[in-house]
């Protein structure tokens, strides 16, 4: 693991590089074991792909020997160290209802013919895993997901659109996501779920954390009619 104070008050830790299940599952180990120790002057932990970071009160960590960055690396260190073996939590499994009707998967097509198989098959890949938030990014409630079929794998559009619906759910190169709200993208979309996903008058906003587990379950149109939101 690599520490790097960004500015006065975040520290990154570093455990790769890439997009990788394992490494991302150290990240999250490290944020539970921080998380649960609640170390004093941190105000926010945030998980990404290989990297954790840390924001926090700088002079919650004041000494006169070194700068309060690595105060709080040698004790975040010394934490993680001495709670290594411990097992982590079972993440938490969210259902997210898709309707992959043509109206809602306009890309549908294009992910079938790139892995060379019926649009029904591509469903039913596309619903098998059991997908896990390795991060939140790119607007407020995305969900970054890992665990897509190697046979999914299907490049960006060449030509991002201006806007994608709120609710689409999309494939980018070797992910899967949901946008939460209209926002541009170039991902190629293949459904989309009548849950919202950021809503900032909830607690939490975000429906998904980073670390949940997620399961994609096909329903029709009719059941996405029913299920939006009034």
């Amino acid at each position: 693991m690599e520490v790097e104070p960004l500015g006065e008050g975040l520290l990154v830790l570093r455990f790769g590089s890439g997009i990788d299940p394992a490494v991302n599952a150290r990240v999250h180990a490290a944020a539970d074991v921080l998380g649960q120790h609640a170390l004093r002057g941190v105000d926010d932990l945030v998980p990404a792909y290989a990297s954790l970071g840390i924001r926090y009160r700088a002079e919650a960590w004041l000494t006169t020997d070194r700068p309060p960055w690595q105060a709080l690396a040698a004790a975040v260190q010394a934490l993680l160290d001495g709670t290594a073996a411990a097992a982590a939590p079972a993440p938490r499994t969210v259902e997210i209802p898709v309707c992959y009707a043509a109206a809602h998967a306009p890309d549908l097509a294009v992910v079938a013919a790139q892995a060379g198989l019926p649009a029904s098959e591509v469903i039913a890949r596309h619903c098998a895993p059991l997908y896990r938030v390795a991060m939140l990014g790119f607007a407020p409630g995305f969900p970054y997901l890992i665990g897509l079929d190697p046979a999914l794998h299907t490049p960006r559009r060449a030509d991002p659109r201006t806007q994608v619906p709120a609710g689409a759910v999309a494939i980018g190169g070797g992910q899967t996501g949901i946008y939460p709200r209209a926002l541009p993208g170039g991902w190629q979309i293949i459904g989309r779920t009548p849950q919202v996903l950021f809503d900032p008058g909830r607690q939490p906003a975000s429906l998904l954390q980073a670390g949940d587990g997620v399961r994609f379950r096909p329903i029709d149109a009719a059941a996405f009619e029913q299920a939006l939101p009034t």
